[in-house]
């Protein structure tokens, strides 16, 4: 495994992360809740993860309902290998926590509530990462980026990210941010695959004049990338698309899955498999750092596995994103 700097801090980052919204539930979503890995499925699944020297655990206060904190600290806390001592441990706030009026959002009452809500569910005295988890329209930013730089004054949050961010709007926060002498954002966490290439227009050259880090969740695009679903067949029992498809319906068309199949047919020429050249493509590219996964049984690390084995040119990098043709699919 491969460690780099996160952005332009001191912080070093495996190259791949694990992605731990399926602990107790599916993501933020409240029906959800209770469902996904159940804890001994997680501590397998974490346990995997440092054996392949992933240090960079990726959660959020409102996975699971907090069911995903809990279990990440149940695990730091249990006997087993110091390289826990070693595991980053990332959280994000924005999405409901509660019923009340006050039990999400961006506000400093909110932030400060959920730094130490995650930090008791965790067991830990700081969060190492920390992300605001979407915008939020209704309270001010300069708010916001105020009560981020008291979290990391005080000692309860080390680094700052952004995840689901807009390029023009990380611009502003980084201007406010410098204006004001506030600590700011590190690194970005936005959707980036094959299929979802938005962020290559504004946000990676903004990243690369800012020197900010680049930490993209859904490589695999909910599961489309893996080959495992087909255009005019049934879902899988259990599947992403059979639980939360709302985000991905914008891809489900015949030419994602003709393009889907010209992967397959370049991911059995290298000896990998769909999901594995998917993920080396993302790895290929120069302004991500690291790659958020999310598998859901210790077997869906081979991919992984073959990724990280991967080395792609440019030139492969190039002519794999043409098999997608010449922009994001679904746009």
């Amino acid at each position: 495994m491969e460690y780099v700097p996160l952005g332009n801090t001191g912080l070093r980052v495996s190259r791949v992360g694990l992605g731990c919204g399926n602990f107790g539930g599916v993501g933020s979503a409240p029906e959800f809740f209770g469902m996904g890995e159940s804890e001994e499925e997680a501590f397998a699944l974490m346990d995997r993860a440092v054996e392949l020297g992933i240090n960079y655990f990726d959660t959020a206060d409102a996975y699971g309902g907090g069911r995903s904190e809990e279990m990440i600290g149940k695990w730091l806390a249990g006997p087993g290998s110091e390289i826990r001592e070693q595991v980053l441990v990332s959280s994000k706030v924005f999405n409901p926590v509660g019923d009340g009026p006050n039990d999400m959002g961006l506000s400093r009452r909110h932030l400060k509530r959920q730094v130490e809500a995650s930090m008791r569910r965790l067991g830990v005295d700081h969060l190492d990462m920390y992300l605001i988890h979407e915008p939020d329209p209704s309270t001010p930013l300069e708010e916001t980026l105020t009560a981020l730089d008291d979290l990391v004054r005080t000692g309860k949050v080390h680094y700052l990210g952004a995840s689901n961010m807009p390029a023009w709007a990380t611009a502003v926060a980084l201007g406010i941010s410098d204006h004001r002498g506030l600590h700011r954002f590190n690194w970005i966490q936005n959707s980036y695959s094959l299929l979802d290439r938005d962020d290559e227009v504004e946000m990676f050259p903004l990243c690369r004049h800012q020197d900010l880090g680049y930490t993209p969740f859904s490589p695999l695009c909910g599961g489309l990338l893996t080959g495992k679903y087909s255009w005019e067949g049934p879902l899988p029992d259990g599947s992403r698309m059979t639980l939360r498809p709302e985000p991905y319906h914008r891809f489900w068309n015949q030419e994602t899955f003709e393009a889907i199949d010209r992967l397959e047919k370049a991911a059995s020429d290298r000896g990998v498999s769909t999901a594995g050249l998917a993920l080396a493509w993302v790895l290929s590219n120069p302004v991500v750092t690291s790659v958020i996964v999310g598998p859901r049984r210790v077997e869906h690390f081979r991919p992984v596995e073959e990724a990280l084995a991967l080395d792609l040119t440019e030139q492969e990098r190039d002519e794999i994103g043409e098999l997608f043709g010449s922009g994001p699919l679904g746009s």
